[in-house]
């Protein structure tokens, strides 16, 4: 009796371990089946993404040409600048200032003109009379 206590306990057991055998199986070929699944789609995103990041290199590099173009043509339109500057700024001051020389040496000898009230001096936002200036001598 012991004998078919035992055969029948051990044959409980194999079922366990047979059933339990088929179910790891089963997983184990789902398992096989979804990494094919996720790989078959895995590989066409990643051509994407990788088209993708070479159309972002491809747009970089065009923005750092353009850049470096603003870069050139902001220096060439300072040198420009300097050289006009350079160029005209001398005579044009000289000019200016012979005009204001000749309005102030025809505006200083009319007699008819009305006379100017007296100028004030701002210092650190506060008027000080003329009185208080010093004058030049005519």
């Amino acid at each position: 009796m012991a004998g078919i206590l035992v055969a029948v306990f051990w044959a409980i057991l194999v079922s366990f371990l047979a059933v339990a055998l088929v179910r790891l199986a089963q997983t184990l070929k789902a398992t096989t089946k979804l990494v094919a699944e996720v790989t078959d789609q895995a590989v066409p995103l990643l051509a994407d993404a990788s088209a993708a990041v070479r159309s972002a290199q491809t747009q970089i590099d065009r923005v750092d040409a353009i850049a470096s173009d603003v870069q050139e043509v902001t220096s060439n339109a300072s040198a420009l600048s300097t050289t006009v500057a350079s160029t005209f700024g001398g005579p044009l001051v000289k000019v200016a200032a012979f005009g204001y020389g000749v309005r102030r040496a025809l505006g200083g000898r009319r007699e008819d003109a009305p006379a100017k009230s007296p100028r004030r001096t701002v210092i650190v936002g506060r008027t000080v009379p003329a009185a208080r200036r010093k004058r030049k001598k005519d």
